[in-house]
């Protein structure tokens, strides 16, 4: 007999995605400084949360794993999380990329590429439309 998704689904307490560390204390401090704060699991892992929303950091590495990750971000201001990181001057500091907020399509998204290569889009959906759809 199988458990229907609803009964699994009430039993879920967080969903929280592995983000690779090629320089585990590099990358601690990176996320530190975007504003997160670390709760130490293990040696090799830690949870890094921002409110109620969280990823576990980790020390294992695979550059090909690690250059096609990506921690997709939805914020309500755009602008504010860009002036943070932009005043952080995280591309110097850290030898990082980051991206302008750009209009796309289906928003507004601000780009930073980790310490490790993990790229994340910062997003910021449009308010609904008149006739009420509304975007992701």
């Amino acid at each position: 007999m199988s458990t229907d998704a609803t009964t699994l689904a009430r039993t879920v307490m967080a969903m929280r995605p592995m983000v690779p560390a090629k320089d585990f204390g590099i990358s601690k401090r990176f996320y530190i400084e975007l504003g997160f704060e670390p709760k130490t699991l293990t040696d090799r892992l830690v949870e890094m949360q921002l409110g109620a929303f969280s990823f576990i950091l980790q020390a294992y590495y695979v550059q090909p794993w690690a250059d096609n990750f990506v921690m997709h971000m939805r914020v309500s201001d755009v602008k504010l999380w860009w002036d943070h990181i932009d005043g952080l001057d995280l591309a110097s500091r850290y030898g990082v990329k980051t991206r302008a907020p750009q209009m796309e399509d289906w928003g507004l998204v601000a780009g930073v590429i980790d310490p490790s290569g993990v790229l994340w889009r910062i997003a910021e959906a449009p308010a609904p439309h008149p006739n009420g759809d509304t975007p992701r």
